[in-house]
């Protein structure tokens, strides 16, 4: 791995490390979310230490991030030398020879930081290949002052059917105020990995033991049409194209009652070419 690709590592993780011995530029590929832009921030520190090192970013939806780094790492293109992504990919391209790991950073960088459940799913064969930024769990984040106002209570372990009745409770679409937020915008890092996770309340799987697609049960079935009258009762306007950010904004704003979303871990990783 070269000096730069250390230094900038080292910046985002947790601090500065050795100065780059020349001139080089770093192309880093992240997606758009509040986070990653505040990610962004680091760069005047980064600067001062590293005078020599140019660092270039490419900042893009989540859709089109996954697209274009799978791609790019996939035929070793070496169009991006840091990329962001998440605990799913970082196994698959640890194991397929696409990463590079990151077992040789100086023990100022303590790897023991890490949350065991995130490092380890960063890891493979003892190999850690990526550095977590932040790691996220599924979580249903709520208005209190429209539950209030709906007279609706939280229930402490809440089922679809609560999160149903409590939506539909506070939906005021006169007023623009929707009782819930969720991403229906087309994608695996949209709305497929939200349907996945809610798919696994309904019973359903994408493929059974002998790998026969599963798509065509009655719990998918269940599934999906839960999902799409819920949101047609109490969702906003146009969620089938909403992703985090649209959803992020209508709950700011006041506009959303309910709002359930998480990724994985997002973590830097770096391109093979940056291994010398």
């Amino acid at each position: 791995m070269s000096n730069s690709i250390r230094a900038l590592m080292g910046a985002c993780a947790i601090g500065a490390l050795a100065t780059a011995a020349s001139a080089e530029t770093i192309t880093v590929a992240t997606v758009n979310n509040g986070d990653m832009i505040r990610m962004q921030g680091l760069m005047d520190e980064f600067n001062a230490e590293y005078p020599d090192i140019e660092v270039e970013w490419v900042t893009l939806e989540e859709n089109v991030l996954r697209q274009r780094v799978t791609q790019d790492v996939a035929a070793k293109g070496g169009q991006f030398d840091v990329m962001t992504i998440g605990t799913y990919e970082v196994p698959i391209w640890g194991a397929q020879g696409w990463l590079v790991s990151l077992n040789d950073l100086p023990a100022e960088w303590d790897a023991d930081d890490i949350l065991p459940a995130i490092r380890g799913g960063l890891t493979v064969d003892g190999e850690l290949y990526a550095a977590p930024f932040y790691g996220e769990s599924s979580m249903v984040m709520y208005r209190k002052d429209l539950m209030d106002a709906a007279g609706m209570e939280m229930p402490e372990a809440p089922t679809w059917d609560d999160i149903a009745a409590a939506a539909e409770a506070m939906t005021d679409k006169d007023n623009e105020i929707y009782g819930i937020c969720l991403r229906g915008k087309a994608g695996w890092g949209e709305n497929m990995a939200f349907l996945t996770a809610m798919s696994n309340s309904f019973g359903a799987r994408w493929f059974d033991e002998d790998w026969n697609a599963q798509f065509d049960t009655r719990e998918w079935s269940d599934t999906l049409n839960f999902f799409v009258n819920m949101m047609g009762d109490s969702g906003p306007a146009g969620y089938a194209t909403n992703g985090f950010n649209e959803n992020l904004s209508l709950f700011q704003q006041g506009k959303c009652g309910m709002w359930i979303d998480a990724t994985v871990a997002a973590s830097f990783v770096t391109n093979p070419k940056d291994s010398t």
